[in-house]
């Protein structure tokens, strides 16, 4: 037992070590394209960031647009367990639609509000970004919670996939004009977001044929 404990001593304070460098890293890298932009920061500005040496940063990510992908990656897997959540209180196609809007506005607020509050030009990550698997899984997700929940709502006939494409869509391009005014509204653009999508799929199969 004592030689098990000393071996897993050093072998818990290097996993601590490492995982606190990933976090600095991570964490600087976020201020870094908050106040430059992911295009014009480099890997040195990043690493200028930290107390770690430049042969540090290479341990843990290959390049600028790797950890970019990090903390991609991180908000889609935060993200998706909020929709998680999300899924199992809505009962129906509104609550369920309204529920998600305020969901992802309000992590969109909370992923940006130490960039809004220190007045930096760019956003170290608007949103998720729309070509990786993680996100495509979200709205692969997305699709068969609506398509539930029209049905649950009897209107089967609903093209599902045009409603979660239009309700992605809207999700994105609303957030980041939401995050550029100030102060941030994420009950208004709730709002409107969940108004506008369910107001146009009721005038949408209002018009179709029987």
């Amino acid at each position: 037992m004592p030689d098990t404990e000393v071996t897993e001593g050093p072998r818990g304070r290097r996993a601590e070590t490492k995982a606190a460098n990933r976090d600095a890293i991570l964490q600087a890298a976020r201020g870094v394209f908050a106040r430059m932009g992911v295009d014009a920061a480099t890997v040195r500005d990043i690493i200028r960031e930290t107390d770690l040496a430049s042969g540090t940063f290479y341990n843990y990510f290959k390049s600028k647009e790797d950890i970019f992908q990090a903390i991609a990656d991180d908000s889609t897997a935060r993200f998706r367990t909020i929709l998680k959540d999300v899924r199992e209180a809505a009962p129906d196609f509104a609550t369920y639609i309204l529920a998600a809007y305020r969901a992802y506005f309000q992590f969109l607020s909370d992923e940006n509000n130490e960039a809004i509050s220190n007045g930096a030009p760019h956003m170290a990550l608007i949103g998720v970004r729309v070509d990786t698997p993680e996100m495509k899984a979200i709205v692969a997700e997305i699709r068969s919670d609506i398509d539930v929940r029209l049905r649950q709502n009897a209107l089967p006939h609903a093209d599902a996939a045009y409603v979660a494409a239009a309700a992605v869509g809207i999700a994105r391009e609303l957030g980041d004009v939401m995050l550029q005014r100030r102060p941030v509204d994420v009950d208004g653009a709730t709002q409107f977001a969940a108004n506008l999508l369910q107001v146009g799929l009721r005038d949408q199969m209002a018009a179709a044929p029987e």
